[in-house]
């Protein structure tokens, strides 16, 4: 690893409770090794050093209420007009802040989606560190781009941002969940929705991932979109603030 990235790295520091996107630097305790190949250890250490380090904290989940019957059919009535809504709006753009955690180790940067159909480009930076990585593809392929070792490349983008950096993250399904909507179910399996006391969607599990939605866009529409998610499977967890939500046609 070349010195640029190993002062990055050593500005990873103990874990936060907030999501931040920039925090001040500090040095981290020395590290055993994991006895994982070089090149995932690589991927790894240079994210680490991409993101600023805030591991995600344990997710509370707050009680969900116990609706009736009418709230339930009211609740999924509604559900089903904002997926609809959703599927007709396929190119989109979200800026943001993201934090990541594999239960070992985790951190916190600016997230740049961009989404058109089946093609995604998805920007991860940190301003502190100065570095950043891009994930971009379709259906078919994927990139990783600003790794050392350079571009990497494969046809599932959750499993290429595994084996690079250590990183668990459901891109491809993340791209529904995020625009509070199911995945596609032939794909990512059956999901079971739960509501809030305000009859709008409070949680999705899905292809063994529980999505908890925290805060929507102020708005009664159908349209509205989520501001606030958590994402959990296992440690694995990801936690997505969204500053900005814009159509892709926009300038």
């Amino acid at each position: 690893m070349g010195a640029a990235s190993a002062a990055s790295f050593s500005r990873l520091k103990r874990p936060t409770k907030e999501l931040a996107a920039e925090a001040a630097p500090t040095k981290a305790a020395p590290t055993k090794s994991s006895g994982a190949s070089p090149a995932l250890q690589s991927g790894a250490l240079i994210v680490a050093g991409l993101l600023l380090a805030a591991c995600v904290p344990q997710t509370v989940r707050a009680p969900l209420p116990s609706l009736s019957p009418q709230e339930i059919a009211a609740a999924q009535m509604r559900q089903s007009a904002h997926e609809s809504a959703v599927r007709a709006a396929p190119s989109w753009t979200l800026q943001g802040r993201v934090a990541v955690s594999n239960g070992r180790n985790g951190g916190s940067g600016r997230i740049d989606w961009r989404q058109d159909a089946d093609r995604y480009e998805v920007a991860l930076s940190a301003p502190v560190t100065r570095q950043s990585w891009r994930l971009s593809g379709d259906r078919a392929a994927a990139e990783l781009e600003g790794l050392e070792g350079g571009t990497r490349s494969g046809t599932d983008p959750q499993a290429l941002l595994r084996e690079a950096t250590a990183w668990e993250i459901p891109v491809a399904a993340l791209s529904s969940w995020v625009r509070g909507a199911r995945a596609d179910e032939a794909t990512f399996g059956p999901a079971t929705l739960a509501f809030g006391a305000d009859r709008r969607l409070a949680r999705i599990e899905q292809g063994g991932w529980t999505i908890d939605y925290a805060a929507w866009q102020p708005t009664g529409d159908a349209a509205a979109l989520p501001l606030r998610l958590n994402a959990q499977r296992g440690e694995a967890k990801v936690r997505l603030i969204v500053d900005s939500w814009a159509d892709a046609a926009t300038p």
